[in-house]
């Protein structure tokens, strides 16, 4: 059974250069992650790459580039996105058949991302884009931002909400006071990124993008970010949104989920709940969730899907959703 991970990250060194020019390895805890083992397996798009994807039982990678991309590079991240794109575009050309592509977008220049949004929709083939989360002190659902939201709808091209750390008054309030390195972890995988990542979502939505957008489709990784678990106390809105429907239709018609290597049957069966089978979509979370032994397939088998909704988790949502081969 074909097997497609759709969160599967890389880095170039142009991007990770750019992020300390500004010294962003200094405000976001998660650009000091980006070495050793875990940068290597970021840079590599070939040999390295392929042999753990044939290990973990994955055929085909969806790469994005790994947060935070390039959401505090201003305008220097239009050319940093051209070039990350082209260099995923040229993976795919050596491996059709192993890798797809997300495209990396200069949202700080909303103009230029949603044309670039374009010609790796159109001329690249990529199947979307990622995003992580706010720009300087702006939210997504800031209407600066709408243009490329509106590209996204126009050419069906799905976007990743990726978590990134949250902001430093959170973090100050919320996730320190313990040790430097228990403050990050706890702002980053620990708790932090996932909540705001889930948040950014819920802003999106409550701000009426998908009634604006009613064809835009968003896609968030471990299971929904946390929030989505409080599917019902979010109904508590509904009487105060002014949406033309209730939140609960959004989540079954604007969303898709996705485990991001958290390989458990019980976030699988809540996941399903929330949204439906029909939009559930793999992924393992490379290279941070990567672990050894078949992993990767090894969940698909025993996730206790029956067949049609193993396949579908496996690769057909993603293929009804993107038209990809």
């Amino acid at each position: 059974m074909k097997l497609i991970g759709i969160e599967e990250h890389f880095l170039t060194e142009a991007v990770q250069q750019a992020w300390h020019e500004i010294a962003l390895d200094a405000a976001d805890p998660r650009v000091g992650y980006h070495s050793g083992a875990i940068k290597s397996r970021l840079i590599d798009l070939a040999t390295e790459r392929l042999e753990l994807m044939d290990e973990t039982g994955l055929d085909v990678q969806v790469l994005s580039l790994t947060t935070p991309a390039l959401h505090d590079l201003g305008r220097t991240g239009v050319d940093l996105a051209r070039r990350a794109n082209d260099a995923v575009a040229e993976a795919i050309a050596r491996r059709p058949t192993r890798f797809q592509g997300l495209a990396t977008l200069p949202i700080s220049c909303p103009d230029e991302a949603a044309l670039e949004l374009q010609r790796c929709v159109e001329t690249l083939g990529f199947k979307g884009a990622m995003l992580c989360g706010r720009v300087g002190e702006r939210p997504l659902d800031d209407p600066l931002f709408a243009p490329v939201f509106k590209s996204a709808e126009a050419l069906g091209a799905p976007v990743l909400l990726h978590p990134r750390v949250p902001p430093q008054a959170v973090r100050d309030a919320y996730y320190s006071g313990f040790s430097p390195t228990l403050d990050a972890v706890f702002a980053t995988a620990g708790l932090g990124w996932h909540y705001d990542a889930g948040i950014v979502f819920l802003r999106l939505l409550l701000s009426g993008t998908f009634d604006r957008l009613p064809r835009l489709q968003m896609i968030l990784g471990h299971w929904g970010e946390l929030v989505l678990f409080y599917a019902e106390r979010l109904s508590v809105m509904d009487r105060f949104t002014g949406l033309n429907a209730p939140i609960e239709h959004y989540l079954r018609h604007n969303l898709y989920l996705t485990p991001s290597g958290m390989f458990l049957p019980s976030y699988l069966e809540r996941a399903a709940s929330v949204v439906g089978l029909d939009r559930l979509l793999f992924s393992t979370d490379y290279p941070y969730q990567y672990r050894p032994g078949r992993d990767a397939r090894t969940f698909l088998e025993t996730c206790g899907l029956d067949d049609d909704a193993k396949a579908a988790f496996a690769h057909g949502n993603w293929l009804r959703l993107t038209g990809a081969t």
